[in-house]
């Protein structure tokens, strides 16, 4: 299960930091996946994946087929104009004119992700859905449930530009405006000052009254 490097492709559902459950099944198995959009002007990726693809199927016929060739193995790459297999629902807009596959690696085979100088990048926030790149991956034959074909292991990827987007998070920037701190309204010269409840501190009694009682009142030989 030779690896193999296909450049100049764009991703999409990145999840290449933490492994996750997909995401139709919260109960499955846990691993770390992207899918990999390659436009279909890109003649030479396409020429790579389909040679990677044939040797697999010839390691399938000895290694998990039993020496019989499927008549119409499950290939993991899809046309983006067509429907998806898993639901006969058309692909996104973002997979039209692309070959579309996803890669995935088990949870304890974290795959690198690395910066155009082949540095590690630490910041997940650098990596998103939409960023174009290259990416390494193993496809590989299976026979599980009865069903016979051609998966794809991932082993890597490297950004080597950014993309518009393709997640429909909102930001704060694209939320909200800076808004300025007023300063606290000042009376003007002369003007008379807000009126209080009660006699609090500064409170003025009423003329002939007392502040703790009624007009004239005295609680004690003090007056007050």
């Amino acid at each position: 299960m030779a690896a193999v490097t296909i450049n100049d492709v764009r991703f999409s559902y990145v999840n290449v930091f933490q492994a996750k459950p997909p995401f139709n099944n919260s109960n499955g198995e846990a691993k770390f996946s992207v899918t990999v959009l390659v436009p279909k002007t890109n003649t030479q990726a396409k020429a790579l994946i389909d040679q990677a693809i044939a040797a697999a199927i010839d390691m399938g016929v000895t290694t998990k087929w039993n020496n019989v060739r499927p008549p119409q193995p499950a290939i993991c790459v899809h046309d983006g104009d067509g429907v998806r297999p898993s639901d006969g629902q058309a692909f996104g807009e973002e997979c039209k004119g692309c070959w579309v596959f996803t890669a995935s690696a088990k949870a304890d085979h974290a795959p690198f992700v690395v910066d155009t100088q082949v540095q590690p990048i630490i910041d997940p926030t650098q990596v998103y859905s939409g960023m174009w790149g290259n990416v390494s991956v193993s496809f590989f034959p299976y026979n599980s449930a009865g069903k016979k074909g051609i998966g794809c292991g991932l082993n890597g990827l490297q950004k080597i530009r950014d993309g518009e987007p393709l997640s429909a998070r909102v930001t704060a920037q694209d939320a909200f405006q800076p808004v300025g701190l007023a300063a606290p309204a000042t009376p003007a010269l002369g003007a008379a000052m807000p009126a209080t409840s009660g006699y609090g501190y500064g409170a003025v009694p009423a003329a002939g009254q007392t502040p703790w009682g009624a007009p004239g009142a005295t609680g004690n030989s003090y007056g007050w």
